[in-house]
């Protein structure tokens, strides 16, 4: 069963969902559901909570600030302020110390991976859904905070300092989050469609190579889908049924394998 509620976090009301299956308790792995930019928010996500709340998880999903039935505006939102968000609701809904399977979709690619260093242990999964990762120098910056640059012409023009530094050919190559997913060990899967107009085919395969270093890793390729996976789980059952399959591959949670598991 889903419940509705809201998080006060910074003078923002975040609007939440959570679900837990009947026998989940204070241990129980809880599957952090994180949508991606743009229009994205939880709503299409719910279908996926669900699952993982049907396979003896609890579940949780929210809408970041600017998104969704949240307040705030888009423009003043950062990575920073979407991990700081994603924390305040994790410390305020999750029994303290339970487990966590990080699940990030677009942009929240780049969240998981500052989550999964914030919590460390305690993230037992990650599940990146056709992830984006930024540089260390995008991460503070709201993503409406404009300059001043010249253009080719001479002239001036404004631009998004945050734009333009993830539009900056290759700055992706250093990116923090390659360190947190070279060290993880826990379970990994990367979910990818066959092509993803939004994310650079380098980047997923960085992406892929940091989490094979160490961790337990799979990588599930979806040949029909776009980058917009949030919405490919929603509306494709047995697709998000295999999801959670290997999300929970080896966690020892409730989870019975699909046919083709």
């Amino acid at each position: 069963m889903l419940s509705l509620f809201t998080h006060d976090h910074d003078g923002e009301r975040l609007s939440c969902v959570a679900g837990r299956a009947d026998d989940a308790d204070d241990g129980t792995a809880t599957a952090v559901l994180l949508h991606g930019a743009g229009n994205g928010s939880k709503e299409r996500l719910l279908p996926l909570l669900g699952e993982f709340a049907a396979r003896g998880c609890a579940g949780l999903a929210f809408d970041f600030s600017g998104h969704g039935e949240s307040t705030g505006t888009l423009g003043e939102l950062s990575l920073r302020l979407r991990f700081e968000q994603a924390v305040s609701v994790i410390d305020a809904a999750v029994p303290a110390g339970a487990p966590l399977i990080l699940v990030g979709f677009s942009m929240s690619g780049q969240t998981v991976a500052d989550l999964a260093r914030h919590y460390g242990k305690r993230a037992v999964g990650l599940v990146l859904c056709a992830p984006a990762v930024y540089a260390a120098e995008a991460w503070p910056l709201p993503f409406a905070d404009a300059e001043s640059v010249p253009r080719q012409d001479g002239a001036q023009e404004t631009q998004s300092r945050f734009s333009r530094i993830i539009r900056t050919p290759e700055s992706w190559r250093q990116a923090p989050a390659f360190d947190v997913l070279r060290a993880y060990e826990g379970r990994a899967v990367l979910a990818v469609p066959a092509v993803d107009a939004v994310v650079p085919p380098a980047v997923t395969r960085a992406v892929a190579d940091a989490l094979a270093a160490r961790a337990d890793f799979t990588r599930y390729e979806l040949p029909d889908a776009d980058h917009l996976l949030g919405l490919w789980f929603r509306d494709h059952s047995e697709d998000r049924r295999r999801l959670v399959d290997l999300a929970l591959t080896g966690l020892g949670t409730p989870a019975p394998a699909s046919a083709d598991a």
